[in-house]
């Protein structure tokens, strides 16, 4: 339990929202779903942010202006999503696995559905390492009752690795500033865990828990150059900024929906962040007292 002084309250702004002819409505709507769900924010060179729609299958491009444009739309659930150094789009898809957006096409294509004996369970998020190595997790339907889910390692030469394979329903992952060690968000557990990393030719050993937060569980994470961590909480409309300790410093409150599901640092001094309001439809912003950590897509 902690009993540190409160953290600080950071507001938040919005961005842009989903423009109304962008949001389905009956008869094409799905029965039980909203008009639009956003997820998996990525920013690109040039500034544009990419997120998607998951109930939809839909790939949206916004511009540092807040405007809206369909990149692609397909028979899938995209979730997460993050941008190769060499441009390549990659999507964590909870339906068909790891998949690869041509923007210029507007085409997405299989790129790992995972082995002939042992297919993805659902695909939630990823990242990649500084060389290049892609690591994303596999939730499926696990939780407490089946703590199966998995997190995987995909390396530059073409190898897929399973890291763990007993977490109840992994969701958004991130690494610490050395690449040291990988933060998974637990989201049925209420938990971020921290797993250490060996060499890429190495496993991982002494899985520990980095933070405990309460009512609902986290779901999106981000990093910034000071190593503080930050945890999205949907259902609470909250954004934790979490010490590399595990100290809550700061809380970023939605000034809309409570549904805050992912992040992603961006602008051009890096400190502001991006939140998606996933059912509300809105892209939040708040200004942060560190820069985000450049992540690989950037280099």
């Amino acid at each position: 339990m902690y009993f540190g002084p409160p953290p600080q309250v950071i507001e938040t702004e919005i961005f842009s929202t989903v423009p109304d002819a962008l949001r389905y409505a009956a008869p094409k709507a799905k029965k039980g779903k909203p008009k639009c769900f956003l997820e998996g924010p990525s920013f690109d060179r040039a500034g544009n942010l990419y997120c998607v729609d998951i109930p939809y299958g839909r790939v949206f491009r916004v511009s540092p202006k807040g405007e809206w444009e369909v990149v692609a739309e397909y028979d899938g659930e995209p979730n997460g999503l993050k941008i190769h150094k060499d441009g390549r789009i990659f999507i964590a898809d909870h339906r068909h696995g790891i998949m690869l957006l041509d923007e210029k096409r507007g085409t997405v294509e299989t790129f790992l559905e995972g082995t002939s004996k042992d297919r993805f369970k659902g695909t939630n998020d990823l990242i990649f390492d500084k060389n290049g190595n892609l690591y994303f997790t596999d939730q499926g339907g696990t939780g407490l009752h089946d703590p199966t889910g998995r997190v995987y390692r995909y390396t530059t030469e073409g190898r897929l690795e399973c890291l763990i394979d007993t977490i109840p329903n992994p969701n958004g992952l991130v690494f610490n500033v050395r690449e040291t060690e990988l933060f998974v968000a637990v989201t049925r557990a209420n938990a971020v865990w921290r797993i250490p990393l060996r060499d890429v030719k190495g496993g991982i050993s002494r899985v520990g828990l980095f933070v405990q937060i309460f009512s609902a569980g986290p779901d999106g994470l981000a990093l910034d150059e000071a190593g503080n961590v930050a945890v999205t909480h949907p259902g609470m409309g909250y954004v934790w900024l979490f010490s590399k300790r595990g100290e809550p410093l700061y809380q970023v409150k939605s000034c809309a929906g409570e549904t805050t599901t992912n992040i992603a640092y961006g602008g051009e001094d890096r400190k502001t962040l991006y939140i998606m309001d996933s059912r509300a439809q809105n892209i939040l912003t708040a200004k942060m007292p560190v820069a985000g950590k450049i992540m690989y897509s950037h280099m």
